[in-house]
């Protein structure tokens, strides 16, 4: 199998699991403080949080791209940190493919958190832990199975964004191009041989996560 045709498939993998390994703790993070505390504007907090699961994935890279773009309010300050731009590089398909999976992430959690009795909390604070070990301790025991459902399904997010990445990253044989880009840049060419490969592949890891998530999901329901 040429490197020409497993370049994709590798990259897709790295772009999603550091993908998860943003929206993992943020989404975690998120949950907790939707669940947990009661503040002005909460509501819209969760309306940001899911904002990038309505929106056609075009606009959240363009939003990407005017925020962090080289003539962007941040895009010089990252390019100064990082020492070159953000854009089409294959740090911009990870952060685009981070902002579609953390709604997912985000959702998927909240009801695992949900579900953790508040009572024990509040008595592991009472023996004096602190809130943090309370989480840690207490909370994300209770939640791990839903956690580890979201995580899963954030990657599987991840793993098939288009849209955003093809805005952001853009399509750069050799360094942008993920499998949903080259399936399509296939599909164009009319190589379906190519195009039937990606296929295969993202159906194959789709399902297995799919699954992996479902048996997550109803362990949790069930304890």
């Amino acid at each position: 199998m040429s490197q020409d045709l497993t370049f994709p498939v590798g990259l897709s993998l790295q772009v999603a699991l550091l993908a998860v390994l943003i929206a993992g703790p943020l989404g975690l993070g998120f949950a907790w403080l939707q669940q947990r505390v009661r503040y002005p504007g909460r509501g819209w907090v969760d309306a940001l949080i899911m904002l990038p699961l309505v929106l056609p994935p075009s606009v959240v890279g363009y939003v990407l791209v005017l925020g962090l773009g080289r003539s962007g309010p941040l895009g010089p300050a990252l390019e100064s940190i990082l020492g070159g731009p953000v854009i089409f590089t294959p740090l911009a398909a990870v952060i685009a493919a981070a902002i579609v999976a953390l709604p997912l992430m985000v959702k998927a959690t909240e009801p695992a958190l949900a579900a953790v009795p508040r009572d024990q909390e509040e008595v592991a604070l009472t023996l004096g832990l602190s809130p943090w070990q309370v989480f840690w301790r207490v909370t994300f025991p209770h939640a791990r199975r839903g956690v580890a459902a979201g995580l899963v399904l954030a990657f599987a997010r991840a793993l098939g964004e288009f849209g955003a990445t093809l805005m952001f990253a853009g399509n750069i044989p050799g360094r942008t191009n993920t499998m949903p880009l080259e399936l399509y840049a296939a599909y164009q060419s009319g190589d379906d041989e190519r195009a039937l490969f990606y296929v295969i592949v993202m159906v194959a890891v789709s399902v297995i996560v799919v699954y992996a998530s479902s048996r997550l999901t109803a362990r949790e329901s069930g304890r």
